[in-house]
């Protein structure tokens, strides 16, 4: 019997055998997840420096595109010198971030450290600190005192014995660290290896993105490799303008903290401007996040300080809100409050502080991407893209027999053509 290959029961059984070829593969992974993820965090523990390295050399290109511009006009006059004009920029752009993170360990992580020392060391007076003033604000409301010493009584031994167990380790890691230089530069050790990878990233720059586009070209059908490389330079442009300019403003934001706490002569400065620089970098949240455990510090440390220092905060939230971000960020995410806050409480619950940095240029990216999809599709019906075009109902009843029909007074595109062939087939009826 002459066998006889029929092409489409061929593709429906390919069809069927990567389908299960894809369940399969969803079962193993669902059972040995742990294996799995376990697998996943070794080979991101070995490529740490290399992580390090990308995220080196993405902060470092704008610097670097910089002087590179600023170098091919005063070398390559005559002739060009492309390898000279890009040694000398990842040169000076390393070199400018190496002094910047020098500099700032140098200032501030002794001051944090005896921040830490001082806290470790007078921990006890603080809890009496609270108690006395707790007496003294409660002792003329004899059944709000009682409530308030019972629970602290109740809370108090827990708090001293985490105090006992945390705080001597704490004070003997502050200790190490200011004594040793070296404990750093172990823990260190990958972002250190990341600045020699970040060097030959910047050098090779333009021959790893041919690759890349290279593969994706090679890969991909030639329109939808178009479509990933304009989602490609979209999320650039997002996240690394949106990433750039935070941390940029967050520094500033951190610099004025510290110069305006030195100059109101107020306790725990650096440890104080490093967490609120830090925190600013969080977008929405970050201020409020950086603000509540300093603000705590100083009123059971200093209460004198409390009200002059959240009054302070709350000025220099409003410069960065209103003046320093826009003039520094603009609106490089284009999200509205609402999406940008549920941004953070998607990332930040999905992958911590990580998530809630970068979750809102991600998100900023895929809405986007949604948008533009979106628009597509309603182009494609012939109706409006414009979302003010959708504040009333799209669909309304007929009163006559109760259909429901769209309002196309609305919603359909303006189109000359259109009305051209409506008005030659109204002539025609004619």
């Amino acid at each position: 019997m002459k066998f006889e290959f029929n092409k489409k029961y061929a593709t429906i059984s390919l069809y069927a055998i990567i389908t299960f070829a894809i369940c399969l593969l969803m079962v193993v992974i669902v059972q040995k997840f742990s294996i799995i993820a376990a697998l996943f965090g070794k080979i991101a523990e070995v490529l740490a420096p290399v992580t390090w390295g990308v995220v080196i050399a993405y902060l470092a290109n704008p610097i670097m595109m910089w002087f590179e511009r600023l170098f091919k006009k005063l070398v390559e006059k005559k002739k060009p010198h492309s390898r000279l004009t890009r040694s000398l920029s990842v040169a000076v752009s390393i070199t400018i971030l190496i002094a910047i993170i020098t500099a700032l360990i140098a200032i501030l992580l002794p001051e944090v450290i005896d921040s830490i020392m001082d806290i470790a060391n007078n921990f006890k007076y603080y809890i009496q600190n609270i108690e006395t003033r707790l007496t003294k604000l409660f002792k003329d409301y004899p059944v709000i005192y009682t409530q308030i010493q019972s629970a602290l009584n109740s809370i108090q031994p827990k708090i001293v014995e985490t105090a006992n167990s945390i705080i001597p380790k704490l004070a003997d890691m502050a200790l190490r660290l200011k004594d040793s230089a070296l404990v750093i530069v172990i823990g260190l050790k990958d972002f250190i290896i990341g600045f020699f990878v970040a060097v030959y990233l910047l050098l090779g720059k333009e021959r790893f993105i041919a690759q890349l586009r290279k593969v994706v070209t090679a890969i991909f059908p030639a329109e939808a490799a178009k479509t990933v490389f304009n989602i490609s330079s979209h999320t650039n442009r997002t996240i690394g303008g949106f990433i750039s300019g935070k941390l940029i403003d967050s520094f500033i934001i951190g610099v004025l903290c510290f110069i305006s706490m030195t100059i109101m002569n107020m306790d725990f400065v650096a440890l104080i401007s490093v967490v609120v620089g830090v925190t600013n970098v969080i977008p929405f949240f970050g201020p409020f996040i950086g603000a509540i455990p300093s603000a705590f510090l100083l009123l059971v440390a200093a209460p004198k300080q409390v009200i002059p220092f959240i009054i302070f905060i709350f000025i220099l939230q409003q410069f960065d809100g209103n003046i320093l971000g826009p003039k520094i960020l603009g609106d490089s995410t284009g999200l509205s409050s609402f999406w940008v806050m549920f941004a953070i409480f998607l990332g930040g619950g999905l992958f911590g502080f990580a998530g809630m940095l970068l979750g809102v240029p991600i998100f900023a990216v895929i809405y986007s991407l949604v948008k533009e999809f979106m628009d597509f599709l309603l182009n494609k019906k012939g109706l409006s893209s414009n979302t003010d075009d959708y504040l009333e109902p799209v669909f309304s009843k007929s009163s006559a027999d109760n259909s429901t029909e769209p309002k196309i007074t609305y919603f359909l595109k303006k189109n000359k053509n259109t009305e051209t062939n409506d008005l030659t087939q109204t002539e025609n009826k004619d």
